[in-house]
C-alpha cells in the first residue's frame, strides 16, 4: 500500500474510534497512544502484529485526542489471528462449532457449506451473542450468509412476542437487484425453519405486495423508498422490531438514501433495545458516524484492511484511445471469450450504444441500468445466472453486492469515477475463493480517475502493452437518415410516381389548392346598418 494511504488510515481510524483491549478487532493501536504516527509507521504502515498495551478501562469516556466523549467506547480485542493460509478465504472453523439450531444447521448442509470464511468466523461468535456488529470484508466473503445465520438463530432461539404486522427483523438494500437476491438466500437458508420472507422494491404490482406485507412477515427485505411509503400507508410497523441489518450501508449514502435511512432507524426501537448490524466492501467516516449515533457500542471487524481486492483476481489495464476502445474490447472478447463476462460502463447513454455494437459484431449482449423496467432487469439477471446470456453490459446498478457465480471476466469499458466503484465492479468475479480476471481501458475520457484509483486500493494496476493484433476491424453503423432526409423520404413517399400515373386511365396528379372564401360585401337591407341617405 501506499504510504499516503498507510498514513491515512493510521491518521483516521484512532480518531474515530478511541478503543480499549478487550473484544473489538481493530488496527491494534492504544488508545492512550498519539494520534501522530512513529517515524518507523511512516515508513512501512502501522504495525498490526504488536499487541496492544494493556489500559484501565476506569477512564471511561475519556479521549486524550477528543477529550471528554459522552459516547460509550468500542472494546477492542487482541489481534485476529489469520489461518494458516491467509491468501485463502476459508478458516478451520466449520460451522457445526457454531451450536446453530437444527433447521438452519440442515440447510447450510443441503447448500454445501462446511468452513467459515474469514468474516463468517470474526461476526458470527459476536452477533450471535447479540451484540451490535459493524463489518468491512472483500466483495465475495460471506457477509450476506452471516447476518442471516444472526437473523435466523435469533427467531428460533427467541419466541416471538411482537404482532403480527411488525417484522422481526428488517434488511435495508441499496437496489432492487440486491434485495431480491438477500430474498434468495434467505429462503435457501430458512425454508427449513418456516420462516415467512417477503421483499419489498419499485417497478412491481405495488398493491400485491402490500396486501402480502400486511397480512405479516417475519423478514422484511427492501430498498428505502418502497420501505418509506408502505410504512407511511400503515401496511406495517416498526415500533418493536428486533433487528435491523444494512447492507452495502456506503452504496446507500452514495446514492443519497442517508436522510431516508436515518427515516426508517428513528421509527425503531432505541439503539439499546434492538441489534444492529452493517456491512461493507468499503468502510467510509459516514458509515462509523451514523454507526455511532444509530447503534449501540458496536464491535468493529475489518477483515484484510489493507487488501480491498482478493488475489485471486488477474487484473490488467490497457491505455486506449476512445476511438480505439470498441476495436479492443472486440478484441479482448475473441481472445478470451465470452463464457459470462460483465462489462461496465458510466452511464446508461453508453451502455446501450455498446449493446448495439456488440450486437452487430455477432456477440449476444443486454443492458442492465436503471432506467430499464424492473421485470425485464430481472429476466436479464436470470438469463445471465442461467448461462444463457454470455455478456451483461451495466452501470454502476449491478456493481454492489450481486453475487452470480460463474463470472469469469469483468471488463472495465470505463473507468469508474468513483475509486470505491472499481473495488465494487471486479468483486463481480471471483466469489468465494475463486478465480477471476478484471480487464480495464483507460482511455483519455476516463483517465483522471486511475490516480485516485490506485491510491485507494494502495497498488498500481498491472499495465500491458496492447498490440495491433489484438484490436479487432470495426463494422460500420447503419447510417440513419439526418432529420432533413427523413423528411424528404416521407414527402416522396407519400407521392405518387409520375410512371405510376401515365400508367392506364391514371389522371395526372392535379394540384390541390386551398380556396378562399370571398368575403361578403355589405348591403343595405332592413336591417338598420344600410347608407344613411336611405
Amino acid at each position: 500500500m501506499h504510504r499516503s494511504v498507510q498514513s491515512i488510515q493510521s491518521r483516521v481510524y484512532p480518531v474515530l474510534f478511541p478503543l480499549f483491549p478487550g473484544e473489538c478487532p481493530s488496527f491494534g493501536r492504544d488508545n492512550t497512544s498519539s494520534v501522530a504516527p512513529s517515524a518507523a509507521e511512516a515508513r512501512n504502515g502501522p504495525d498490526l502484529s504488536r499487541s496492544p498495551k494493556s489500559s484501565n478501562p476506569s477512564i471511561g469516556n475519556e479521549n486524550p485526542v477528543l477529550g471528554h466523549d459522552p459516547r460509550p467506547l468500542l472494546l477492542e480485542s487482541p489481534p485476529m489471528t489469520e489461518p494458516e493460509h491467509p491468501g485463502s478465504l476459508f478458516t478451520d472453523q466449520t460451522f457445526d462449532e457454531l451450536n446453530l439450531p437444527e433447521p438452519i444447521q440442515r440447510a447450510v448442509d443441503d447448500l454445501g457449506f462446511s468452513k467459515l470464511t474469514k468474516i463468517q468466523s470474526e461476526v458470527l461468535p459476536i452477533s450471535l451473542a447479540g451484540r451490535d456488529v459493524v463489518a468491512q470484508a472483500q466483495t465475495g466473503s460471506g457477509k450476506t450468509a452471516a447476518y442471516l445465520l444472526t437473523v435466523f438463530t435469533r427467531f428460533l432461539r427467541v419466541p416471538r412476542e411482537t404482532p403480527p404486522e411488525t417484522p422481526r427483523a428488517l434488511i435495508v438494500a441499496p437496489t432492487r437487484e440486491l434485495a431480491v437476491q438477500i430474498s434468495n438466500d434467505a429462503e435457501g437458508l430458512g425454508h427449513h425453519a418456516g420462516i415467512r420472507t417477503h421483499v419489498v422494491f419499485g417497478g412491481l404490482d405495488y398493491r400485491k405486495q402490500r396486501e402480502i406485507l400486511e397480512r405479516g412477515t417475519d423478514l422484511l427485505i427492501g430498498t428505502p423508498g418502497r420501505l418509506i411509503d408502505y410504512h407511511k400507508k400503515n401496511a406495517y410497523s416498526l415500533r418493536k422490531t428486533e433487528m435491523v441489518v444494512i447492507d452495502e450501508c456506503d452504496r446507500l449514502f452514495d446514492m443519497g438514501f442517508a436522510e431516508d435511512l436515518r427515516w426508517i432507524l428513528r421509527r425503531m426501537p432505541h439503539p439499546t433495545e434492538r441489534q444492529s448490524m452493517m456491512f461493507t466492501a468499503t468502510l467510509s467516516q459516514r458509515v462509523m458516524t451514523l454507526g455511532w449515533r444509530q447503534m449501540n457500542n458496536p464491535a468493529e471487524v475489518i477483515v484484510s484492511a489493507q487488501q480491498l481486492t482478493p488475489d485471486t483476481i488477474h487484473q490488467v489495464l490497457y491505455h486506449v484511445a476512445t476511438r480505439e476502445k470498441l476495436s479492443l474490447l472486440l478484441g479482448v472478447l475473441k481472445r478470451e471469450g465470452t463464457s459470462r463476462t460483465m462489462i461496465f460502463v458510466n452511464t446508461r447513454f453508453r451502455a446501450q450504444r455498446l449493446v448495439d455494437d456488440l450486437q452487430r459484431h455477432g456477440f449476444s449482449a443486454r443492458g442492465l441500468t436503471g432506467n430499464v423496467v424492473q421485470t425485464k432487469r430481472l429476466r436479464v439477471l436470470d438469463e445471465f445466472r442461467d448461462g444463457k446470456l454470455p455478456i451483461l453490459v451495466a452501470t454502476d446498478v449491478a456493481s454492489r453486492g450481486l453475487h452470480i457465480e460463474g463470472v469469469s471476466h469483468v471488463i472495465n469499458y470505463d473507468l469508474p469515477q468513483d475509486s470505491e466503484d472499481y473495488v465494487h465492479r471486479i468483486g463481480r468475479t471471483a466469489r468465494v475463493g475463486a478465480e477471476g480476471k478484471a480487464i480495464t481501458l483507460a482511455c483519455e475520457d476516463y483517465i483522471y480517475s486511475l490516480d485516485a484509483i490506485q491510491r485507494y486500493v494502495g497498488y498500481e494496476l498491472p499495465t500491458e502493452f496492447a498490440g495491433e493484433e489484438l484490436f479487432a476491424e470495426v463494422r460500420p453503423r447503419d447510417r440513419r437518415p439526418h432529420r432533413t432526409d427523413s423528411r424528404h423520404y416521407r414527402s416522396s413517399k407519400s407521392r405518387p410516381s409520375q410512371s405510376s400515373a401515365s400508367e392506364g386511365d391514371a389522371q395526372p396528379e392535379k394540384k390541390r389548392r386551398r380556396r378562399r372564401r370571398p368575403r361578403r360585401k355589405p348591403t343595405g337591407g332592413g336591417d338598420g346598418q344600410g347608407d344613411s341617405g336611405s
